[in-house]
C-alpha cells in the first residue's frame, strides 16, 4: 500500500510540473523548443583529433565561434589554446 502511496505522489507531481510548463509556454512566459532543423548552427563539432599515445590525444574543437584545442589524457582534460574560429575548415571537406 505504501508503494501505492509514493507512485501517485510522484505522479501528481510530475503532472502538475507538465500543468505549469505547459501554462508558462501557453501564456509566453517560456520557450522551449525540440528542433532539428537543417538551418539550425551547429553549436559543437569536432574538427580533428591526433592520438598522441593509447592513452593521450590532442582534439580541435569548435564551440559555436571559438576554436579550442584540447588536450586528453587519463588524468583528465585541459583546454591547452582557445580562439575565434575564424577560417578552420574541418578534415576531408577538400577546402
Amino acid at each position: 500500500m505504501e508503494v501505492l502511496q509514493q507512485l501517485l505522489a510522484v505522479a501528481l507531481v510530475l503532472g502538475a510540473l507538465c500543468t505549469m510548463v505547459w501554462l508558462l509556454k501557453r501564456k509566453g512566459w517560456a520557450q522551449g523548443r525540440v528542433s532539428n532543423s537543417r538551418d539550425a548552427r551547429v553549436k559543437l563539432e569536432v574538427i580533428g583529433r591526433l592520438a598522441l599515445t593509447p592513452q593521450h590525444s590532442v582534439h580541435l574543437i569548435r564551440l559555436a565561434d571559438r576554436v579550442l584545442l584540447v588536450g586528453l589524457s587519463p588524468n583528465g582534460c585541459n583546454v591547452l589554446e582557445s580562439g575565434p574560429a575564424g577560417n578552420v575548415v574541418p578534415e576531408g571537406t577538400g577546402q
